[in-house]
């Protein structure tokens, strides 16, 4: 675990806000210079506090209306049938984040679909398909909020 100061909680903040902030946009808010918040950017980033940044698209303005997210418990269980199912998964285009997971299901996937037809139609020919799959429960994302997370 790294110690984080003030300045590198709000460095973090910053850049979940919107991770495309250069080191000298960070250092004009800070008020460092641009070679002291890169370097403060490296150090937090070979430390693992920032493990990657991401591009964040809009979904729906792209046509991918619908969010579901599935439980699913497999069939049969063992070292074999948990990669099979994992490699396959992550085939899947529409599968956007696999979860293994401890509780009621073994793994928890978000779906995305132009629209419930199309989400009928990723189930039915690619999810209900794969190795090894087992009970399927579906849960249909109203509406998401963003919070902060841990830094505040």
């Amino acid at each position: 675990m790294i110690a984080l100061d003030d300045l590198d909680r709000a460095f973090l903040r910053a850049l979940v806000g919107d991770a495309t902030l250069s080191a000298g946009e960070l250092g004009r808010r800070f008020g460092l210079s641009q070679p002291a918040a890169w370097r403060r950017l490296k150090r937090l980033t070979e430390a693992g506090a920032i493990r990657t940044r991401r591009l964040d698209l809009d979904r729906e303005a792209l046509g991918f209306g619908v969010t579901v997210f599935l439980g699913v418990k497999l069939a049969t269980k063992g070292r074999v049938s948990l990669e099979e199912f994992e490699r396959a998964v992550t085939a899947v285009p529409e599968v956007q984040v696999v979860q293994y997971i401890l509780g009621a299901y073994d793994y928890r996937l978000r779906v995305v679909a132009r629209d419930l037809a199309d989400f009928e139609r990723v189930l039915r020919r690619r999810i209900m398909t794969l190795p090894g799959i087992g009970q399927v429960d579906a849960n249909v994302l109203l509406s998401e909020e963003r919070l902060p997370g841990p830094l505040g």
